[in-house]
């Protein structure tokens, strides 16, 4: 025997599709309750009119429902089931909303986008204003040709600032409005940036505490929001882990057999970036697999690292680069 249930009613079924009984919702119908069977028929959870026919029949297997046999929708229940969607779309949207990993992936994207968006306003600042400056360093002054061409009332004023001296050919009164103008956005972009990464702090510092104590929680966030969401982010192999990031290295080295790539963006943290190259790819290795342990600890509610755990595996990063003070020699042909 089967048992079969949908949101308005349970049946029992013999092996050839005869009903040997039925249970029927005879309650007040309303789109809110329609919307709430319908999420723990989702669910795969029984209603009460399955529960019951299940106490009576607990050698009952249960199976799909074949549509062919079952009861087809009427009106009445047809408009219920309309706006029981539009009840369960909208729980939907609010549960987004209070979707940490949601979030921090608009946040990171943002951020992303933003310093695209900064960098290619700061040079343009920094050459625009090099036009006319050519005798200051546009690298060693390049932060701070953009704060003060923004913070000045006129070139005159950008000069003082600067401690340089008039040049031959000074912009326009609307070259200059236009130049303090593009300063001032890259300026207030800068700004934008610095409060969403404060935003990315405070969330992953809460939703991956762990791992954010490893890597840092701007770098936790954006390997999490890589692997679409901590869930996922702690199911992976610490191998995958080690190369996320690496998307188009490690295709190529699929398609064109090119060496596979070491890491990903975990190269940003300082205990690989910061290492002698021919030893980044040990430590790629024992940071990914300490980060997989960190974001499962965070995923399932243990106890969060400190202090000891993150001095335990500087420790030990340390002693890969004891082991291997110096590059491996050539191996010769």
């Amino acid at each position: 025997m089967h048992l079969h249930w949908d949101w308005r009613l349970a049946r029992v079924v013999d092996a050839e599709g005869i009903i040997i009984d039925e249970s029927v919702w005879d309650g007040v119908r309303s789109s809110g309750l329609v919307a709430d069977r319908i999420e723990m028929v989702r669910r795969k959870r029984m209603t009460p009119e399955a529960r019951d026919l299940f106490e009576r029949f607990p050698e009952v297997d249960f199976s799909s429902i074949n549509p062919e046999i079952w009861p087809p929708f009427t009106s009445e229940e047809m408009s219920l089931l309309d706006q029981a969607s539009i009840i369960l779309a909208r729980r939907g949207l609010e549960e987004s909303a209070g979707d940490v990993d949601r979030r921090m992936e608009h946040l990171v994207h943002a951020v992303e986008e933003m310093r695209i968006s900064w960098t290619t306003m700061e040079s343009r600042v920094v050459e625009w204003v090099g036009l006319f400056l050519t005798g200051i360093d546009l690298d060693e002054q390049r932060r701070n040709i953009v704060t003060e061409a923004a913070a000045s009332s006129s070139f005159e004023d950008l000069l003082q600032r600067l401690e340089t001296d008039s040049p031959q050919h000074s912009p326009t009164n609307e070259e200059w409005v236009a130049i303090q103008g593009a300063s001032s956005s890259a300026v207030e972009m800068s700004g934008r940036i610095k409060d969403a990464e404060l935003a990315i702090r405070i969330h992953a510092e809460s939703h991956i505490p762990s791992l954010s104590t490893l890597l840092g929680p701007l770098l936790a966030a954006r390997m999490t929001v890589a692997a679409h969401g901590r869930a996922r982010l702690s199911r992976l192999p610490s191998s995958t882990v080690q190369v996320l990031g690496a998307e188009k290295a490690f295709f190529a080295h699929l398609r064109t057999g090119s060496p596979p790539p070491k890491h990903g963006m975990i190269f940003q943290h300082p205990w690989i970036s910061r290492s002698p190259r021919w030893v980044r790819g040990k430590i790629s290795r024992l940071v990914a697999g300490k980060a997989s342990i960190a974001v499962r600890v965070d995923e399932h509610g243990g106890k969060a690292w400190g202090d000891e755990e993150i001095a335990a595996i500087e420790r030990a990063v340390q002693a890969v680069r004891s082991r291997h003070p110096k590059p491996p020699s050539k191996r010769r042909r």
